[in-house]
């Protein structure tokens, strides 16, 4: 894995660029470390720090020096918070479905609505700056990769200028397209969200720093498939671009546009030491006196500009640049060329050799390939390079040489990167087991290679499918609170997960059952519920579930990793039951609680009680229905009790006639 030892295209006080144009409007300006929005001078709008897995923020020992906020604030990675921090800058998104591309609503240094799957290709662009903000007069080493492969590496003392002005780096990568992780039952595909991973690593103790990220669209095309060497799989490192007879200019420079972000340095600061000929020919600028034509073209877009000022030498002499490179890697040269001299009307009147590291790679006629005032350009892959010094020269064949501009990029291969499933698998274990920040579970769990895994992570090469896989989780006695997730089951090539002595709760995830699984140690925390029978699925040879809450009838299957010579223990969970040396589970009772039969008893109970209650309900009905009220009307009521009152006052009478006569007295009842 490569890694810089110095600072690819760097430009002291750079200023910030405008957002793109048509037909690439999609854009991100991160001013790190700042905590309000911000405009500069060319109405580039700056975000405030988001996006950020950690760390804290700073601002420069002496901003006055910068003329720019976002260059002036930073965001710091202490390594108390893990040794490994990153951005995650999301991406357009795009319908796995119908194939149609959003620009989300990044562009233009906007929010994002991102909700998945977005990929193509970007110009990324950081600027970096110690400026001694700490008081420690120590810049930090540190690595930074994007998309998981290492591009820059800063290593300390950085050089003085670099140290207090800052340094701007940029790159040109591509990003796959959300891949299809399920699909459910009405068909409708679930797309991994796409994020760029701008990650930093820290070296001994330092604290890695940033101090602005910015993120450009660029054409899918750009810069690819030279002498089919440069592919999607390959990421672009500036290490040096500039435009022949101008000051620095371009995006952030000045006002003129680069729909790509691109910034152009002066050609000056690469010039070689003897560009003076012996014979005391001078290099000289020309400038173009018409319109260029063949500018502005996809795929690369590259801007008029860059072809409407050139340099040449008096004298018919060679000139030529020096480039500092890693012998390790392959460099992309991009080549510009424009006829803007008048005085050169027809083919054979400008003729020069392009040298490179002493070897002739073309011969060039400008006005022969496109004629006058028009833009040509051609590209060339430098291999098997033996020194540090990438040297570029032109030769003269007929004439003087011109060159308009030339670019160099270190051609960086693709690391390997973690499965893109199992990746939103530990993402989500990291929520839901709510992993602490000073473990630094942050980025791809694996990628790079060169930098540690995740703490307390383990990764394995699956030779077959060229990626990486997730094959041992040891997190014990972690003091992590949460849960086991069941996006677990998408590690589908764990061996061995061990969480005990934790305080974690819930039930075991059903997904819990990989075939690869060999050891799992989920003793001594709070698991409740019943023991998944996908575990019986795997290869479980030790199986540690003791001093939890489990409960329910043991699945013999699992119960055998015993017999078959393996460990398995179960105590201190109560109300687990089934096998040897537990209790006997009750009548009713199944390995996941209640049996089938059990539930199927209570079920018909159930429904028999609750026939009883009704027929009880319609007998009450019934009977209130029957029980009629014979209360008469009130004064059929008033005269029912005067008849009775005659009734009794007659029977009164009767009883004394009847005494009178017993005495041999009858009463007259005519009186006067």
């Amino acid at each position: 894995m490569p890694c810089f030892s110095f600072f690819p295209f760097f430009f002291i006080l750079l200023l910030p660029y405008t957002s793109l144009s048509y037909p690439y409007n999609y854009s991100v300006h991160i001013d790190c470390g700042a905590s309000t929005n911000s405009s500069d001078l060319f109405g580039t709008q700056w975000l405030s720090d988001r996006f950020f897995s950690g760390g804290a923020t700073s601002i420069v020992s002496e901003p006055l020096r910068f003329r720019h906020q976002h260059e002036k604030s930073l965001r710091l990675f202490p390594v108390s918070g893990g040794k490994k921090n990153c951005y995650s800058i999301p991406l357009p998104t795009t319908s796995a479905a119908a194939g149609k591309f959003d620009s989300g609503g990044v562009g233009d240094g906007g929010e994002s609505g991102v909700a998945g799957g977005g990929g193509g290709r970007y110009l990324l662009r950081t600027f970096t700056v110690y400026d001694n903000y700490n008081g420690k007069s120590h810049s930090p080493s540190f690595d930074v990769a994007v998309d998981g492969v290492v591009v820059f590496a800063w290593r300390s003392p950085w050089p003085e200028a670099i140290s207090r002005s800052g340094a701007y780096s940029d790159l040109i990568v591509s990003i796959p397209d959300g891949e299809i992780l399920k699909e459910d039952t009405l068909h409708v595909e679930y797309v991994e969200a796409r994020e760029i991973d701008v990650c930093f690593y820290s070296i001994a103790t330092d604290s890695p720093v940033v101090s602005s990220i910015e993120l450009f669209e660029i054409s899918p095309d750009a810069y690819l498939n030279v002498n089919e060497t440069v592919s999607n799989n390959s990421i672009l490192v500036n290490y040096g671009r500039f435009s022949a007879g101008l000051d620095q200019w371009g995006q952030g420079f000045s006002n003129d546009t680069d729909r790509f972000g691109r910034s152009w340095q002066s050609e000056s600061d690469y010039r070689s030491k003897n560009d003076v000929s012996s014979a005391g020919s001078t290099v000289q600028s020309i400038s173009a006196l018409k319109k260029l034509v063949n500018v502005d073209r996809p795929p690369n877009y590259f801007p008029p500009k860059l072809y409407e000022a050139g340099v040449t030498v008096v004298g018919d002499e060679s000139f030529g640049y020096e480039l500092e490179v890693d012998a390790k890697l392959d460099y992309l040269l991009w080549f510009h060329f424009a006829e803007i001299d008048v005085g050169v009307t027809k083919a054979g009147q400008r003729v020069f050799d392009v040298i490179v590291n002493g070897e002739n790679v073309s011969r060039v006629d400008v006005f022969k390939k496109v004629g006058g005032f028009a833009a040509y350009d051609f590209s060339y892959v430098v291999k098997n390079l033996s020194t540090t010094l990438l040297t570029v020269k032109l030769s003269p064949v007929v004439g003087s040489p011109i060159i308009c501009g030339l670019e160099n990029y270190a051609i960086v291969p693709a690391d390997l990167r973690t499965v893109p499933g199992q990746v939103m698998a530990m993402k989500e274990l990291k929520k839901s087991l709510r992993i602490p920040d000073r473990m630094g579970w942050n980025g791809d769990p694996c990628s790079p290679t060169s930098w540690v895994a995740w703490e307390g992570v383990t990764c394995s090469l699956d030779t077959a499918e060229r990626n990486i896989v997730i094959s041992q989780i040891d997190l014990g006695s972690q003091g992590l609170k949460g849960y086991i997730s069941d996006q677990i089951s998408l590690l589908t090539n764990l061996v061995s997960l061990n969480l005990s002595s934790n305080s974690l709760q819930g039930t075991l995830p059903s997904g819990l059952g990989q075939k690869s699984l060999v050891k799992l140690d989920l003793s001594n925390n709070k698991f409740t519920g019943s023991i998944p029978s996908s575990l019986t699925a795997s290869s479980l040879q030790l199986v540690l579930l003791q001093n939890n809450a489990l409960e329910g009838q043991v699945p013999e299957e699992l119960y055998s990793v015993g017999v078959r010579g393996g460990t398995i223990d179960l105590s201190g969970n109560k109300r687990l039951c089934g096998v040897p040396s537990l209790p006997n589970c009750p009548l009713l009772w199944g390995k996941d609680g209640l049996s089938t039969g059990g539930k199927v008893a209570i079920a018909l109970s159930c429904i028999f009680v609750f026939c009883l209650v009704i027929f009880g309900v319609q007998i009450y009905i019934r009977k209130r229905r029957n029980d009629y009220d014979f209360r008469l009307p009130h004064e059929i009521t008033a005269l029912a009790s005067k008849r009775n009152k005659y009734q009794r006052q007659k029977s009164l009478m009767a009883l004394e006639m009847e005494s009178q006569h017993a005495k041999g007295f009858i009463p007259s009842y005519n009186s006067k």
